[in-house]
């Protein structure tokens, strides 16, 4: 008989990993990230944390070791910008939390919709990613440069893209979370920002036209600090009307306060000038994605502080706003000073592509260290987690990664993976479905089938 699917994701899900305990990685080459490289080190990790990192770092009575071999170790990768645990297929609107309708916009919180078991996180965290920022995708936001054609479908999937009403004008809140196998809750962090374009799929949420896009944004900022300071007024029914609903309104006062910035996705140099002036003028934090032509106004961005999140592949001239895409876009950002974090494709199933991206990156001029930091401490810091994560620091959590050898090769993969000082399972639902099928006893038959 043939058992359904869904046992193997069961499976999965209750593969759950052992407590935390004393565990010294020797023989590695350690890639601290904040620090320079220990050609031959050793990192001890006790109570959850790193305990010490160094050449000479005495292993304790006790201890399980794992020899490195050679290996190399780093923190965690981080994902900037991602679906996981909010999405799961991109063909079925069903599976998919990561867009809001037409009732909300600003005040969607996509943390409410992560699932801790979804096979997703499984199989990303077996290509040394153990966090990750989920962000949300607005509403017919497929045609940008950025958006790798496996996600197509999000013009389509997207909430508010289906006949419910009009695009929204903002994607809504992104979160953090980490990739805790057996955990009821991954969520790190929620309210991290809120997400907006500009360009072509910004012209589209307000209409048609760029200028009704920023104009939009702009009205929207000034009713939420209108709204702020008139709360009790509103109550009442004693203000002007404005553009939002109470609920966005709210969520918008955290970005016009600087406390929390918006995540704006947008590719062509003259949009990114606007973003740049839109965060000087409005006194707003702001970070961008995509930037496919921000090697061009590189200098501008570092002068206004402002962090941005890559795609290393993007170097076709996919759209009319991505013209001047190019494959050494992150190396020339880095050089002007720009703080740059790499993405992986936002396609569910490939987010290990982030490393290799990392990689991409490297080759095409980006120096080694910056390429590292671009996949784990800088992310972590853009989401205001560097204090915890990102780099192999005494006394953050231990999320750590051994590999086989250099992360941003292609031959490379991770022999062990720690979230939170626990070696979490490499068991993911592919792996189960690859073993059900492929085992055979003196009958010839897989398990499945027996």
């Amino acid at each position: 008989m043939i058992r359904p699917l869904l046992l193997a994701s069961a499976a999965c899900a209750l593969a759950l990993p052992a407590a935390a305990e004393t565990v010294a990685i020797v023989n590695a080459r350690i890639e601290p990230v904040s620090s320079a490289a220990i050609p031959n080190g050793t990192l001890l990790i006790r109570d959850g944390k790193i305990a010490a990192v160094g050449a000479s770092v005495a292993v304790p009575a006790g201890a399980k070791v794992i020899d490195a071999k050679g290996g190399v170790v780093t923190p965690g990768l981080v994902a900037p910008s991602s679906n996981l645990g909010a999405s799961e297929v991109s063909g079925v609107r069903e599976t998919r939390d990561d867009g809001t309708g037409s009732h909300l916009s600003a005040a969607f919180d996509i943390a409410y919709g992560v699932n801790p078991v979804s096979p997703m996180i499984g199989l990303a965290r077996d290509g040394g990613i153990t966090s990750s920022a989920v962000v949300p995708v607005l509403s017919g936001t497929g045609g940008g440069a950025h958006e790798h054609a496996d996600d197509g479908v999000v013009e389509e999937m997207t909430a508010g893209a289906s006949g419910d009403g009009d695009p929204p004008l903002f994607g809504g809140q992104a979160a953090f979370i980490r990739l805790k196998a057996g955990a009821s809750d991954i969520v790190e962090a929620s309210k991290l920002a809120v997400t907006v374009s500009l360009g072509e799929s910004g012209a589209r949420a307000a209409g048609g036209s760029r200028g009704a896009d920023l104009v939009l944004i702009r009205s929207a900022l000034e009713d939420a600090r209108a709204f702020a300071s008139r709360r009790a007024a509103f109550e009442q029914g004693a203000t002007r009307d404005f553009g939002l609903s109470r609920l966005d309104l709210q969520a918008l006062i955290p970005v016009v306060q600087g406390k929390t910035p918006l995540l704006i996705r947008v590719s062509r140099a003259a949009d990114i000038r606007q973003a740049l002036k839109l965060a000087a003028e409005e006194k707003i934090r702001i970070v961008l994605e995509g930037v496919e032509e921000g090697w061009m106004v590189a200098p501008e961005i570092a002068k206004a502080g402002v962090p941005v999140i890559v795609d290393p592949q993007a170097d076709l001239p996919d759209s009319f706003e991505a013209l001047g895409s190019r494959l050494d876009n992150a190396a020339r950002l880095n050089a002007a000073g720009v703080t740059v974090a790499i993405n992986g494709a936002r396609d569910f199933n490939n987010l290990r592509q982030e490393r290799l991206n990392a990689g991409l990156a490297v080759a095409n001029g980006l120096p080694y260290a910056a390429g590292l930091a671009a996949v784990t401490l800088t992310p972590a810091r853009i989401w205001g987690q560097d204090g915890k994560i990102g780099s192999l620091d005494v006394g953050k959590v231990a999320d750590v990664v051994v590999w086989n050898g250099d992360p941003l090769e292609t031959t490379s993969w991770p022999l062990n993976v720690f979230v939170g000082g626990v070696e979490q399972p490499q068991d993911s639902r592919q792996t189960q479905l690859r073993d059900r099928y492929a085992a055979t006893d003196q009958s010839g038959y897989p398990p499945a089938y027996r």
